[in-house]
């Protein structure tokens, strides 16, 4: 890292560099006020005279197909991660693009998990010079130790299609990881024995990317239906013994809490959104496959159906607890990104009213509009929230980067966001006066619901006045802070990090949020 690095304050008051990866960046000018301008990236003319006439696009391995592809130093490679903890296609392809002698790749995954370890090694023989998505477990750390030769930069679902489409990130060769593909190219995320959901995440690198590497271990006579990916765009197919692990594929062990302050939350959580007059006929609304996610989806179902309440349309990630409204008679529709466990993965396969999305309907911002706006109500967590109702989605109160940002950042543009955590984690405040790491502006973060009670953004004037007979707990989020601080015995010691930027956090736009400093070795 160049000890010449300049900086600028942005308008969150945060540090953030002027160049990041050697390229120019625009600094967050605030919510909704950075207009793009151009026109959007397309990949290079290609001709149906370079493949075969009869259709089958099929190569040997996966070697084979990063040659003819045309790999070469400093190459962008992008993966999708909805086979999650179970992928064995990213490191597979990466590792191949070593042994085939490329250096500095930019691997571009649209997140990563534990199993993409063995990217550290990489990165470390000089194959791989940094990551661009999201870094979970130890490539997080790894990351904040300040041992990545670039920067990392840290992207929501909506802001990687953003960079995408708007030629940000210029993909060179994108490798799709899919359960189910003809020797054409096409190919589906919700059948074969792999069956992990949507390819959502994999539809703009398809579109975008100037060369596409179709895996799969389930081939099927031309054509797969349904498709999700076309095959006019794919270069080459791969067949595989396995893409992924189907027992790590999906989060199988997802379940409601059992903590008894957990299940409070929910609770409150769910008569917030009744009280406030949220829960009506024909609203919508998102929840993650977290424990408290989970128990909140379970007392918003009782309480519409007590009140004869059906709602149009569920936003997932989907889990069993959503295609259960489905299924009951309480919404008429999921509206789904990805899947979370085996029911849903199953009911997006069979259930027409279950619709796979990408993130170009969901949460592109570069758009002429999007889903997020339209969902009456968002259940989030994270990490940190302050006194500003800024929150911290990436960090940890330690300031390692643990975490993605996921569809996060996108969701906050729901009529209501409610971000729903524990008061402290591990003795360790989650209410504190300023978040060691911005992922979301405070503007957007409408309700603070915790153990303790229930904090509404004093901007929110609507809700307080909604919430005038409510036998809820409301709460200001100093008071809680305060509460929360006495029991712990004080204010919490403030994470020791240098100097010296390891990855940046960028805003739904493309501008630059926030910056991850360096945690000492």
């Amino acid at each position: 890292m160049s000890t010449k690095q300049q900086f600028v304050v942005n308008k969150a008051g945060r540090r953030v560099p002027t160049v990041v990866n050697g390229r120019e960046q625009i600094p967050y000018q605030g919510v909704a006020v950075y207009a793009p301008k151009g026109v959007k990236h397309g990949p290079a003319i290609r001709s149906c005279n370079e493949y075969p006439e009869d259709g089958d696009k099929r190569v040997r391995d996966i070697k084979t197909a990063l040659e003819k592809c045309g790999l070469r130093d400093g190459m962008v490679i992008s993966t999708h991660h909805h086979l999650r903890n179970g992928d064995r296609v990213a490191v597979t392809a990466l590792q191949a693009a070593a042994e085939l002698g490329a250096k500095d790749l930019v691997w571009f995954p649209s997140a990563s998990f534990p199993c993409h370890e063995p990217v550290i090694g990489l990165m470390q023989q000089g194959a791989v010079h940094h990551i661009e998505g999201s870094m979970n477990g130890p490539l997080g750390e790894f990351c904040s130790r300040g041992q990545m030769r670039g920067l990392g930069v840290l992207r929501s679902h909506g802001g990687r299609w953003q960079a995408i489409q708007d030629g940000e990130v210029k993909i060179d060769i994108a490798v799709i990881a899919a359960p189910t593909a003809d020797p054409f190219g096409n190919a589906d995320g919700s059948h074969g024995p792999s069956a992990c959901g949507s390819l959502g995440f994999a539809l703009a690198d398809s579109m975008y990317a100037e060369r596409v590497i179709v895996v799969t271990d389930n081939l099927v006579p031309f054509p797969c239906i349904p498709w999700q990916i076309q095959g006019n765009n794919v270069d080459c197919v791969v067949e595989v013994d396995s893409i992924g692990d189907p027992s790590q594929i999906v989060s199988g062990t997802t379940q409601v809490t059992r903590s008894p302050d957990r299940l409070l939350i929910a609770e409150y959580v769910a008569r917030f959104i009744r009280d406030a007059g949220i829960m009506r006929e024909g609203f919508s609304f998102q929840a993650g496959a977290g424990g408290i996610a989970l128990a909140f989806v379970d007392h918003l179902k009782d309480m519409m159906k007590s009140a004869g309440i059906r709602a149009r349309f569920v936003r997932g990630g989907s889990t069993r607890y959503l295609v259960d409204l489905l299924h009951d008679g309480l919404t008429d529709y999921i509206l789904d990104g990805q899947t979370f466990d085996l029911t849903g993965v199953e009911s997006i396969g069979s259930e027409p009213r279950h619709v796979a999305t990408s993130p170009f309907t969901s949460y592109n911002f570069h758009g002429k509009g999007n889903f997020a706006s339209m969902v009456d109500a968002v259940v989030l967590g994270a990490t940190e929230v302050d006194l500003s109702f800024n929150a911290n989605v990436v960090t940890h109160s330690d300031g390692l980067l643990l975490h993605g940002i996921g569809g996060w950042q996108n969701c906050l543009s729901a009529g209501c966001t409610i971000l729903a955590l524990p008061s402290f984690r591990d003795r360790i405040p989650v209410v504190v006066e300023e978040v060691t790491t911005i992922s979301g502006p405070g503007e957007l973060i409408d309700v603070v619901v915790c153990e303790r009670g229930v904090a509404v953004n004093p901007r929110r004037k609507d809700l307080l006045a909604a919430l005038r007979h409510s036998d809820l707990p409301l709460r200001t989020i100093s008071n809680i802070k305060d509460e929360v601080e006495a029991i712990l015995g004080g204010k919490p010691r403030r994470p020791t990090l240098t100097d010296r930027p390891v990855a940046v956090v960028k805003w739904v736009d493309g501008t630059l949020l926030d910056t991850v400093w360096q945690t000492p070795l």
